[in-house]
Order: C-alpha cells, then sequence, then structure tokens
C-alpha cells in the first residue's frame, strides 16, 4: 500500500481558526487565563482533515520568526504584515504541544518559510507516497506535481478546494511551476513585492502562454507593445528579485523520516492534552 503523507502548513490553520472566532469576541479565555480559540480551531481544522483524507503520515510545518532569507533578499517582504494580535502570541507555542501530544512531528527551520519546508518535505516524499499540501496559501499551488496535490482550506470546517496538476494546467493554461514566473510579474500585494509595475495577472498570464517562459518574454521584449516593453524594461532588476521572492524553496535543510510521521494516535494521551486546555468535546473526536 502507497504511503499517503499529510503536510500541514500551522500557521495558515492558526491564524485561520484565530480570525474566524475573534471577528466574533470569542476568545475561549481557559481557567488558566489562556486564550485558546486559535488552538481549538486548529485542533478543529487539524482532525476534520485527518478524517477526510485518512493520510497513513502527518506533518505540521511552522514558520520560524518572521526574518528569512527573502527579507535578506529585499528588506521590505512582508513589511506591510502588522504584528500578531495579543491574544494570538501566547497560542503560538502551545499550539505544538497538541501535535505533539499526537505523535505529529513540528517541522521548521530559522531563516525559511513553512512553505519552503513543506516544498522541501514534498520533494521528498514524492518518489514513496501521495501528498496531500493542506494549506489556505494559493502560492503553494506551484508544488503540484504527479504525487503532490493541494487542499486549500474554505470557509468552515470540512471545505476544501482541492488541486491537482491536471486541474491548475486546464483552469490556467500553465505548468504549475509557472507561477512562480507569474508572480514574478505579477507581483504579490499580501507578501508586498511588486513585480513589475503595471503588469497584472491578465497581462502576465497571456505574455507566458504566449512566450512559454519568463526568460524568453525577456529576450523578446521587441515584440511586446510599447507600453509593455517600457513596463519591463523600468523594473527587470524587479522582476529577476521577484522570481526569486515567489518561489518556494524545495532544497531547505529540513527532513523528517517517515516512521517518525507515522499517524497513530494514542487516544488517552491526546485527551488528558484536551482537558488541560479544557476542550470539552474534541476528544470524541479521536
Amino acid at each position: 500500500m502507497r504511503k499517503h503523507v499529510l503536510l500541514v502548513d500551522g500557521m495558515a490553520l492558526l491564524f485561520r481558526a484565530y480570525y474566524s472566532t475573534a471577528m466574533m469576541n470569542n476568545f475561549m479565555i481557559n481557567s488558566q487565563g489562556l486564550p485558546t480559540n486559535a488552538i481549538h480551531g486548529f485542533t478543529r481544522h487539524l482532525l476534520t482533515a485527518i478524517d477526510t483524507f485518512n493520510p497513513t503520515h502527518v506533518i505540521s510545518c511552522w514558520d520560524m520568526g518572521s526574518h528569512t532569507f527573502r527579507n535578506d533578499l529585499f528588506p521590505d517582504y512582508k513589511a506591510n504584515r502588522s504584528a500578531p494580535p495579543e491574544n494570538l502570541v501566547p497560542q503560538f507555542d502551545r499550539v505544538k504541544e497538541v501535535t505533539t501530544a499526537m505523535d505529529i512531528p513540528n517541522v521548521g527551520i530559522p531563516g525559511y518559510e513553512a512553505d519552503d519546508c513543506i516544498g522541501t518535505l514534498a520533494s521528498h516524499y514524492q518518489d514513496e507516497a501521495d501528498v496531500t499540501i493542506l494549506t489556505g496559501d494559493q502560492d503553494i499551488l506551484q508544488l503540484l506535481d504527479d504525487h503532490v496535490r493541494v487542499a486549500l482550506l474554505k470557509k468552515g470546517y470540512g471545505n476544501y478546494d482541492t488541486y491537482e496538476a491536471p486541474r491548475f494546467v486546464e483552469e490556467k493554461g500553465i505548468e504549475p511551476k509557472q507561477m512562480i514566473e507569474l508572480k514574478a510579474m505579477m507581483g504579490d500585494t499580501s507578501d508586498h513585492y511588486p513585480g513589475v509595475r503595471g503588469i497584472g495577472e491578465k497581462t502576465a498570464l497571456k505574455l507566458l502562454i504566449q512566450h512559454g517562459s519568463l526568460d524568453a518574454i525577456l529576450n523578446n521584449l521587441d515584440t511586446l507593445t510599447r507600453a509593455q516593453r517600457t513596463k519591463f524594461e523600468a523594473d527587470l532588476d524587479m522582476v529577476h528579485l521577484s522570481r526569486q521572492l515567489a518561489e518556494i524553496r524545495c532544497d531547505a535543510d529540513v527532513s523528517c523520516d517517515l516512521n517518525e510521521a507515522l499517524y497513530q494516535p494514542e487516544r488517552e494521551k491526546i485527551i488528558a492534552k484536551f482537558n488541560e486546555f479544557e476542550f470539552k468535546r474534541l476528544g470524541e473526536r479521536i
């Protein structure tokens, strides 16, 4: 039987869980004064995904601080992000107690984002296992491959927009890896890098389909409209830099032995942790 690895974008689940309840001022403060709304929601998302996708192995990947190699390349990378809410901060470390209790490895490396850990592990595993990536970030669609699919979180619990490579190609007209070059041109307002100013997704996609690659576009600027050529010439350095920022690294110095990620939960240990956090009904899900 082929292995099936669920790679979880821990931060994506945690932030989604926090904001979905915080907007209603539901912070679930327990008797020790710890806000647990994000931890509780994260756990519900995780358990629901395990029920839905039935993986043989589960790994949770995390950001390890806000500064990464991308900030060294471009100091303004994600500079538009505000500090995390006060009620979320104490939940960052405590949430990993849940995954640890479930014998799910927590993986992260300073200087890289969780996406880079996910990309590296997916690359390592895909020859011997099918990989499902659970996230809310469409950037990770660039990792789609023959044995790698992506489940994007939608509103609520258990609602996913699941992509495999053929669907992406059919919808976009480009290969998943070309998403890196697409973002290099159109930029990313969320991650705060501009790409080629004045070139939006529609134009970038059209040029990429027409020419086949970003390098081909840059080598044939004389075939573009005058306005397009002017924009590219004004931002040549930035388009190359944006390509580096957009690419999820699949060669980070991170690893996880699949034997350590085999999902065989010990119910009593997990329920003890749930009781510690005062999660009353989640134990029924194990």
